[in-house]
């Protein structure tokens, strides 16, 4: 059964799979997690996960941009991560207010779909009347994704990334 779980260090190993599976030097959207972040050790993923969820007692994460970060489980194995920026910081306008992954051996299973609706739910909830998603031209998987939820395009942008579809979907 598919789940949208808040992070958690009882999931260390299978997101250290998920993690290693897109391999050194690979994006890996939803997960918040920054080059300087040491997940490997126990003690690092802990304090990793305490940032993403806001209990470390330091600035959470996100926090100074309104970020919910969310990991698509099923079962045990996490499947990808997912985050909801919601407040009004800089990276909104480049990167949008959701941003997902999916774990490489885990595409095409309609994954992304699912937990984008969900958090179109978490959106709604926090009172946002619309979202933005951007995502690669040529990111087809990531376009049918954002379209099946009602994604709208407005057009094309050049980003640092390279040209990017920008989508709103009305909620």
């Amino acid at each position: 059964m598919l789940q949208l779980i808040a992070p958690t260090i009882d999931l260390h190993c299978s997101w250290l799979e998920a993690h290693h599976e897109w391999g050194l030097g690979l994006h890996e959207d939803g997960f918040g997690l920054e080059p300087s972040d040491e997940v490997e050790s126990p003690e690092g993923f802990a304090a990793w996960v305490a940032l993403l969820t806001g209990t470390s007692g330091a600035k959470a994460a996100g926090a100074e941009h309104g970020c919910r970060y969310r990991w698509i489980v099923e079962g045990d194995r996490v499947e990808g991560g997912i985050a909801l920026r919601h407040g009004r910081g800089e990276h909104v306008p480049e990167f949008g207010h959701i941003g997902y992954g999916i774990r490489p051996s885990s595409r095409g299973r309609g994954l992304a779909t699912w937990a984008l609706g969900r958090m179109l739910d978490e959106a709604r909830a926090l009172g946002l009347d619309r979202v933005l998603l951007v995502c690669e031209v040529g990111n087809l998987g990531s376009v049918g994704t954002i379209e099946r939820n009602g994604g709208v395009l407005e057009g094309v942008r050049d980003t640092a990334h390279g040209p990017a579809r920008r989508y709103w979907i009305e909620l």
